[in-house]
């Protein structure tokens, strides 16, 4: 089987869909969470620079075309610290 390949919202960078973190904006209730469910999804590098980008230009939000909660961005720089 050949592997899947994902692009990384903020450094555009294209890698396995393993190596990267998942954020859904779920079908059909429109929230937002992390890693599972179906719907809109934006994948973003587990880097501190990517993730930084992407808070302070809003990306994830445009990329799920919804407002993204606090609460997923401090999720996120929770798991770059264990990282």
């Amino acid at each position: 089987m050949k592997p899947n390949y994902r692009r990384c919202i903020s450094c555009r960078q294209i890698g396995p869909k393993e190596s990267f973190w998942r954020i859904i904006r779920v079908y059909p209730s429109q929230e937002v969470k992390l890693d599972q469910g179906m719907g809109r999804s934006a994948y973003l590098c587990s880097q501190e620079s990517c993730l930084k980008l992407a808070q302070q230009k809003n990306r994830l939000a445009k990329a799920l075309k919804t407002p993204v909660p606090a609460e997923i961005y401090q999720q996120l720089w929770k798991r770059l610290e264990t990282n």
